[in-house]
């Protein structure tokens, strides 16, 4: 299980949501101009409830999201 100070120094970014949660995210960016984003999302104790994948287009357009716990859901075109 990871901390906050884990997830703060891992992700770099994240937003505080209701009743003490939190989504953290990291983005990299590809050598062909797409992105992709990790997202995490934890309960008040910092237990993950979900993370999955974001990946845009070189226009930033959205095109792809990997649903990865709590359940592989695989590549999902949006």
């Amino acid at each position: 299980m990871s901390t906050r100070d884990q997830n703060e120094r891992k992700f770099q970014q994240w937003r505080d949501l209701p009743g003490g949660e939190r989504r953290y995210w990291l983005d990299v960016s590809s050598r062909s101009g797409w992105k992709v984003r990790y997202v995490k999302e934890v309960d008040a104790r910092e237990v993950t409830v979900r993370f999955y994948q974001e990946v845009y287009n070189e226009t930033g357009e959205l095109v792809e999201v990997h649903h990865k716990y709590p359940v592989d859901l695989g590549h999902r075109k949006v």
